[in-house]
């Protein structure tokens, strides 16, 4: 009898921790399929800026088509990208042109001086600082559930329930770059 009872109680003990192991993982994926989504609410407003930015930059900088075609292929296949590893990828590529663009506006001083080209220039700049923050968000929530994918014993759990590490939102090295344009 005192035998079948600890047997209840050990099984009672992990069906408890399974649970909450599981739970915890549910809330972990949930938090970073928001915090994704937080992303991909700054990139929209990312894209949404790009056109208008373009077509400023097209007034003053009428022989720099090969610049401006850059940005909108670049944008279109931001847009485009649908896992996390696409997205960090394709809008690195498009950073990369953004400051090829912003490069632009050094060698074209009407530009530099052109006040809807100024204000369109500090919107990127909060929505890059919304963005970098929400990427920080996510890392921080992926970096949790990845601890607790290769942990033990919650591991066990994860490979039972088919949770899987989450990739991080992260920024290649040709993104970091200085971008040198020449005349």
């Amino acid at each position: 009898m005192t035998a079948l009872i600890v047997i209840i109680a050990i099984i009672a003990i992990i069906l408890i921790y399974f649970i909450s192991v599981y739970n915890s993982f549910v809330k972990l994926r949930n938090q970073a399929e928001e915090s994704s989504a937080g992303i991909d609410v700054h990139l929209k407003q990312r894209y949404d800026l790009i056109p208008n930015l373009v077509e400023t930059v097209k007034g003053y900088a009428k022989h720099e088509n090969e610049t401006l075609e850059a940005v909108i292929k670049a944008r279109n296949s931001a847009i485009n990208a649908t896992t996390m590893e696409a997205k960090d990828a394709a809008n690195n590529a498009l950073s990369g042109t953004l400051k090829s663009l912003f490069a632009l506006s050094e060698s074209y001083p009407e530009l530099k001086a052109n006040t809807n080209f100024l204000d369109l220039q500090k919107q990127l700049t909060e929505i890059e600082k919304g963005l970098l923050n929400a990427r920080k968000y996510y890392n921080a929530i992926a970096k949790r559930l990845n601890e607790k994918v290769e942990m033990f014993p919650s591991n066990i759990v994860a490979s039972m329930t088919g949770f899987k590490k989450l990739p991080y939102a992260e920024v290649e090295e040709a993104a970091k770059a200085r971008v040198e344009v020449k005349f």
